[in-house]
């Protein structure tokens, strides 16, 4: 081995060291329900606290969201008061894992699926008295109320409220749309209680003006031993239900279609989800207005204010609320990893699909695979960490559909229209001779240029370039062996734009190939490709991330901010990109590409096979 070789190793595994120790030690990788101590809660029922919560029924009108108010009373407040949103609502032992002897009985066993600071309402303090407001999800169980005091590290259970639960806690429920193996296809996956004994699961759909057809679906789920580790295995496991996915194939380019979730009784009833809408998919090619959003890193903030811990509700909600906002010149999102940061806490995926339901029932919701969806140790992730919180995939890999070949190697090739994306699974070896090089070169190498101009690439970690404080201090601005196995490739099958997540902010390179600027346009870029664009979009939601000091002339624009990214293909041509904040929707950086077919096929520096001239 090459001493060059060795000390790439060497730097590769002070670098995971480092990156798990500050990740770990900032406790800003943390999801907020760890922060509570299960294990420690106390039994003190106190009989002058109360707590009840009303409506009693939700759902009357086949809403699978509703707001709760929780009347509490406590004659000894105090500021470390918290109030736990427990479902199944039943507080007790009975459903278990088996444990190490650590907790004692009476105990608790699971998390609750959110909480709340009792002062958060001012009269708590001043009188004992208080109406907290919760917002609910329809989550196949019913719920109940727990007012405990002691603040989360060292908790005491006073009062227990009343049970509420949806009128049909099973009902189908959060849609998520995804790209299907094929161009003319849409596959629509969601959730539901119904397992195939109780019912059949199906989507009925239909183009204006003509017959509805149905589809069945398949049926998915996991279990508390598909988990590698705690808390998914302990105290974060919550059932998650049936999930189903449908695809519905020979779609019509372009046109309009509505559908429905539908789930047939074995008496013959039929249990029907809300009706929703989809664009089908442009053929491969198509010259027309595609709009294409792409981030990472968003994670779920809640509407109600609880579970505050890692300040999600600002960015999270504000990225969800803009891309509503805009939902009609949206065609396909990339949430390109760190999805929910469930970390464990498996009842936060119904949370997340919720929160974006309005998007992804509209439109294709893709999802690349992020450290805290996959990273665990000895369950074959690149990294040996532990950010997945024991989900070591599975939940990301269940909730949502890819097209992958093989659902447990998450990288896959996306058409739509005149792009091509390339999306990586940095979780998992990339480096030459892997299985996903291989993939990485097939994707980038098969797509026909004539048509599909605009080439993608996607990954999580970043493999290109980052000035991110702790790639800084390192000095590669890199993940270690990340461009150094695939900017050969990126060169010579002409990437345009590179986009990475992990990092929590933003920032755009010039077009670069070994470290070089190969065109010092900053705006606005034309004729022959010179270098791929790298651009690390990591700022959807979650804590944002500093920069280093060191800004290489590379760095053309970083902002330490909430925010995504819009690409705009207008035709064959042109390209506009924008980042937009998150809080505003403005514009904040752009730059435009215009390349005809034949700049796609000039020879530049690297991209083109060596030629001989026979004599």
């Amino acid at each position: 081995m090459m001493v060059r070789d060795l000390l790439a190793i060497l730097c590769f595994i002070v670098h995971v060291a480092s990156s798990l120790t500050s990740s770990y030690e900032s406790g800003r990788g943390d999801q907020a329900l760890s922060q509570i101590d299960i294990y420690s809660i106390n039994f003190a029922l106190h009989h002058s606290a109360s707590i009840h919560a009303s409506p009693r029924v939700l759902g009357s009108q086949g809403e699978d969201t509703e707001w709760v108010n929780v009347d509490i009373s406590n004659p000894e407040p105090s500021s470390d008061d918290w109030v736990g949103v427990f479902s199944p609502a039943k507080l007790d032992s009975s459903s278990c894992a088996p444990t190490d002897g650590k907790e004692l009985a009476p105990f608790i066993c699971s998390a609750p699926i959110k909480y709340m600071y009792a002062k958060s309402n001012p009269d708590y303090m001043k009188t004992g008295n208080a109406v907290l407001k919760f917002m609910l999800i329809n989550q196949r169980a019913d719920f109940s109320f727990a007012l405990f005091t002691g603040g989360l590290s060292n908790p005491t259970l006073v009062a227990v409220s009343n049970h509420i639960s949806f009128i049909n806690p099973k009902a189908p429920v959060y849609p998520r749309l995804a790209l299907g193996k094929n161009w003319d296809e849409m596959t629509v996956t969601w959730t539901s209680g119904y397992n195939i004994d109780e019912a059949v699961p199906f989507v009925e759909w239909s183009r204006k003006g003509t017959q509805s057809r149905r589809s069945p679906a398949g049926t998915l789920t996991f279990t508390r031993n598909s988990m590698c580790g705690a808390p998914a295995r302990t105290v974060g496991w919550r059932d998650p239900g049936f999930i189903h996915t449908a695809f519905l194939k020979d779609l019509w380019p372009n046109l309009r279609y509505t559908y429905r979730m539908g789930h047939e009784l074995m008496n013959g009833s039929i249990i029907w989800s809300k009706n929703y809408t989809f664009r089908a998919s442009p053929y491969p090619g198509q010259d027309s207005l595609q709009q294409i959003i792409i981030f990472g890193d968003m994670g779920k903030g809640e509407r109600d204010g609880s579970n505050e811990y890692n300040d999600y509700q600002p960015g999270a909600l504000n990225t969800t609320d803009q891309l509503i906002k805009d939902l009609n010149n949206i065609d396909i999102v990339f949430h390109i990893g760190d999805i929910t940061y469930a970390n464990g806490y498996i009842s936060q995926w119904d949370q997340f699909t919720a929160q974006v339901e309005h998007i992804s029932s509209t439109v294709p919701y893709m999802i690349a695979s992020g450290n805290h969806e996959r990273d665990w140790p000895d369950s074959g992730s690149f990294y040996g960490g532990k950010d997945s919180g024991g989900e070591c995939g599975v939940p990301a890999e269940t909730m949502y559909y890819f097209p992958a070949e093989n659902k447990a190697k998450f990288w896959y090739s996306a058409d739509y229209g005149m792009f091509r994306f390339c999306v990586a699974d940095t979780e998992h070896d990339w480096r030459e001779g892997s299985e996903q090089y291989r993939f990485i070169e097939r994707c980038l190498a098969s797509v026909d240029r004539k048509t599909q101009p605009w080439l993608i690439f996607i990954a999580h970690r970043v493999l290109g370039y980052s000035t991110n404080d702790w790639y800084g201090q390192e000095g590669s601005f890199e993940e270690p062996m990340g461009r150094e196995s695939l900017q050969k490739l990126w060169q010579k099958y002409k990437v345009d734009i590179a986009f990475y997540g992990h990092v929590h902010n933003y920032e755009r390179t010039c077009p670069i190939y070994q470290n070089q600027c190969m065109d010092n346009e900053k705006s606005h870029y034309s004729g022959a490709f010179k270098g791929t664009i790298h651009v690390v979009v990591g700022g959807a939601g979650s804590h944002l991330s500093s920069f280093s000091s060191l800004k290489p002339n590379w760095s053309i624009l970083r902002d330490y901010d909430y925010g995504f990214v819009k690409l705009t293909a207008f035709d064959h041509s042109s390209l506009l990109f924008e980042y937009k904040k998150s809080s505003n929707g403005v514009v904040h950086d752009s730059f435009t590409v215009y390349r005809d077919y034949r700049d796609v096929l000039a020879c530049v520096r690297d991209s083109c096979e060596p030629t001989t001239l026979a004599s």
